[in-house]
């Protein structure tokens, strides 16, 4: 049987105690199975000013609310607690005018967050990651 195993490709393991079996199967089972993700929200950013820049189209002077931002993360925008768009990417962060990869909760910041335009003073950027969720 060993030989036919080898000729098939088919890998043979003995275990002395059925429960390390059963454990080695399930965590081999959920290796196949296609990873869970959930969103873990980072921080959010009220924007105090928008100014214009030529490299990074609209800047938004921001205060860090609570939490944290940073670079690459996914972020949307909300006015009067109303999404009105959604995952967009942090492109630029900036501290003074220095680039920064994230800023903390208390310090003003310069956002850039792409191609949205219509971002307006009084809105709130809600920064964001997908996360791997364990499987039980």
């Amino acid at each position: 049987t060993a030989i036919f195993a080898d000729e098939e490709g088919v890998e043979v393991r003995f275990y002395s105690v059925i429960y390390n079996a059963i454990e080695e199967i399930e965590a081999a089972l959920k290796g196949l199975l296609k990873p869970e993700y959930e969103e873990a929200i980072l921080g959010n950013a009220e924007v105090r000013e928008v100014f214009k820049s030529s490299k990074f189209g609209n800047i938004a002077g921001s205060i860090v609310s609570n939490g944290i931002i940073r670079r690459n993360a996914k972020a949307r925008i909300l006015r009067n607690s109303e999404m009105i768009v959604d995952n967009l990417t942090i492109e630029s962060l900036k501290r003074f005018k220095d680039d920064a990869t994230e800023v903390r909760e208390g310090f003003e910041c310069g956002i850039g967050v792409g191609s949205f335009k219509d971002i307006q003073s009084g809105d709130v950027i809600q920064v964001f990651e997908m996360r791997e969720k364990k499987r039980a």
